[in-house]
């Protein structure tokens, strides 16, 4: 069985080169060739500059580079742009574009197909749980949008279809990655992972010391509430999550993030501001407040005047609040709507075939 050229970490690339006694700079300009300057093919790696015919008839024999396949993408009216792609390994993925300014690019992909966490606001929820996604698959979603930006990508946040820190392993792979400097070169901290509250692995990311970025999911400090949209809840209860939240600000010496996904009539009164300080009394918290998108019309974004009386509330925290803008909800790219279709906007033309 070939390996698969774009799964493999520089050590990891190290190690399959080994019989052919590859120079460092030949591992690396291998390793460059796929991910920083996006190869289309295996034999334009082969072709690369520096790289030895030993190396690269070895690649040819023992490797190969799938690609997802683009289903379709579209643009919305604010310049998101949601791309589907299908995997040759099955199912279907999602990842947004999203512009940031008028100077770059921030991509939000997936790691799962499918999520088995049922978040109760979450389209990609009601699709259950299929597969995790392997690091070719994750990376490629990068590859294939950064392909034809027309601005550099600056970051890339996990907050796509899936729990990344359920596909512990293969999420991990991919940020470091994205993060070497011979890879895609996104700096550590612009890379994002959100998680609903995976007590366990959020202990082992804190003790692994890894330099992205974790976005908490708590939706409501009061447990009898919080329940009610995230199942998680059961298995993971606030306290506990609460805990190892205090553990990773405390060991990164930063800010925890903290997304709040705001509903109207729902979690936006005195007591759940007040549930928030109780909460995280002591821990250093920024709090981003994201206006729920439910297509079934079951939860409600809140109205201006509901969110700003929030606001006001939560000045008893002391923390820094933000309003995370949710883009693209006329093509299903805001948060909470990945589920694996298309609609709305503008149906872009297909992408130039790779070589």
């Amino acid at each position: 069985m070939k390996l698969n050229l774009k799964s493999l970490s520089l050590p990891e690339l190290q190690l399959a080169l080994a019989p052919t006694e590859p120079s460092p700079v030949a591992v690396r300009k291998v390793f460059a060739s796929v991910f920083a300057h996006g190869a289309s093919s295996l034999e334009e790696v082969c072709q690369a500059p520096q790289v030895p015919r030993r190396v690269a008839d070895f690649l040819r024999e023992n490797m190969e580079m799938t690609r997802l396949e683009v289903v379709e993408r579209r643009k919305a009216d604010d310049g998101f742009v949601k791309y589907l792609f299908a995997s040759p390994l099955g199912g279907r993925v999602e990842a947004v574009r999203i512009p940031i300014f008028d100077h770059k690019y921030v991509v939000c992909i997936s790691s799962q197909v499918g999520c088995a966490l049922a978040c109760d606001f979450c389209m990609t929820g009601k699709l259950g749980f299929k597969r995790n996604l392997q690091t070719w698959e994750i990376l490629d979603q990068v590859m294939q949008v950064r392909a034809e930006a027309d601005r550099p990508v600056r970051g890339v946040v996990f907050m796509g279809m899936g729990e990344p820190l359920l596909n512990y392993t293969e999420t991990l792979r991919a940020a470091q990655i994205l993060s070497h400097p011979a890879g895609f070169a996104i700096a550590g901290p612009s890379i994002t992972f959100s998680t609903a509250g995976h007590v366990q692995a959020i202990r082992r990311y804190v003790r692994e010391g890894h330099p992205y970025r974790l976005a908490f999911s708590v939706t409501s400090a009061i447990p009898e509430k919080r329940v009610k949209v995230l199942p998680i809840e059961k298995t993971h209860p606030l306290p506990e999550l609460i805990d190892a939240i205090r553990e990773y600000s405390t060991v990164r010496r930063e800010r925890a993030m903290i997304a709040y996904v705001a509903i109207s009539g729902f979690n936006l009164g005195r007591e759940d501001a007040e549930a928030l300080k109780a909460a995280f009394e002591g821990i250093p918290i920024k709090v981003d407040l994201i206006d729920v998108t439910d297509p079934t019309g079951k939860y409600l974004p809140p109205s201006a005047e509901e969110l700003k009386a929030f606001r006001d509330h939560l000045q008893i925290l002391g923390a820094p609040i933000a309003r995370r803008y949710s883009g693209g909800k006329d093509i299903g790219a805001a948060c909470g709507t990945l589920e694996a279709s298309q609609y709305g906007g503008v149906v872009l033309p297909p992408p130039v075939a790779a070589g």
